[in-house]
């Protein structure tokens, strides 16, 4: 491991910045530095509440936080300067302009899937290319469904080799927290057009694979559903699919016997476990969906797409700073300062 405490700034806290800025405080070898708003919201006095430095954007309003009773630490430079790692969870599209800073500053930083691919020129995933990123400058973690993707993609792969993966995405339309998007009433092609910019984004971690995606969106705020169907080049059995599933870190079998057939219900099981703010960090694999013939599987997967790149986040950090080689060991540590145990282990 890293022989001091990384040094963590939160660019951007969010919904996912603040979900990283958590993991990254529960870790023993981590320290979150500071965390970024651009107002003060209720977010920025969650931040006060969990102890984080607030810096701002925009020095100039640093009045009307300190109105509001938020204590400004300095400006974002200020706290990217103090930083051994920068974690960018600006929105989508915004944090590709706050790269120029990060160069001009000589810092190592990471962005979230709702950049491109070109912006880090590495796309990471633990499960999958953990040692390509030890003592990356830049890296990107995907999106929610593509980490999701991702991971069981390569679990089969290595098991049974995979000839084509088929995946459809239904998309929840907003997080629970959005109160301006949509839809209300209506399922929306995103896009109309095949494949959807998931299956392209797999190939940014798993260049090898062979892959077709499909997304809608549908009026829910409780998680993505994947429907998936892969071909092999080796025969399956549900038997293996399984042990597979249970062996992994973070792939999460929802046992038959628990009744659970919804977003909804995985949810509130989270929630009545304990689970901080009900988050699932591990994808979410039915395991009566699970049907396995000769070369071809297919199963459900549900996919939170709050909280599956968190810890992500984190293996990417630990990565980038090069202070642990190896992935399992990572993944374990984040896993363990966060006292995730996969959701089988629960029922």
């Amino acid at each position: 491991m890293y022989d001091c405490m990384i040094k963590v700034a939160i660019n951007g806290y969010g919904t996912i910045g603040k979900r990283v800025a958590d993991a990254v405080a529960a870790q023993k070898d981590m320290k979150v530095i500071g965390v970024s708003k651009t107002r003060p919201n209720a977010e920025a006095f969650v931040a006060k509440q969990r102890g984080f430095p607030l810096y701002i954007a925009d020095i100039s309003k640093k009045e009307a936080f300190e109105k509001a009773g938020l204590k400004v630490a300095g400006s974002v430079e200020d706290m990217c300067k103090a930083a051994d790692v920068i974690v960018d969870a600006t929105p989508g599209k915004i944090g590709a302009t706050n790269k120029a800073l990060y160069e001009k500053l000589g810092k190592k930083a990471l962005w979230q899937g709702g950049e491109e691919h070109e912006l880090a020129g590495f796309s990471f995933n633990s499960s999958c290319n953990y040692k390509d990123a030890i003592g990356r400058q830049f890296v990107r973690v995907v999106s929610c469904n593509t980490t999701g993707l991702c991971r069981i993609i390569n679990e089969i792969d290595k098991e049974y080799g995979v000839n084509h993966v088929h995946a459809i995405m239904v998309r929840r339309g907003s997080d629970p927290g959005e109160i301006k998007k949509g839809p209300i009433d209506a399922i929306v092609l995103d896009p109309v057009s095949v494949p959807s910019h998931h299956g392209p984004d797999v190939l940014s971690v798993l260049p090898h694979i062979s892959i077709t995606t499909m997304a809608m969106i549908v009026p829910t705020t409780m998680m993505h559903m994947h429907a998936i169907q892969m071909t092999t080049k080796k025969p399956v059995t549900k038997e293996r699919v399984i042990e597979l599933i249970n062996k992994h870190p973070r792939l999460g079998l929802i046992k038959k016997t628990a009744g659970l057939k919804s977003t909804a219900e995985l949810k509130e099981f989270a929630m009545d476990l304990g689970r901080q703010r009900s988050d699932l960090w591990e994808n979410c694999i039915f395991e009566d969906s699970i049907y396995a013939n000769k070369n071809e599987l297919c199963f459900f997967q549900a996919i939170h797409q709050e909280a599956d790149v968190v810890v992500e986040n984190v293996d990417a950090i630990r990565a980038m700073i090069g202070g642990e080689k190896d992935a399992a060991k990572s993944v374990a540590a984040t896993n363990a300062a966060l006292n995730f145990k996969t959701i089988q282990n629960n029922h």
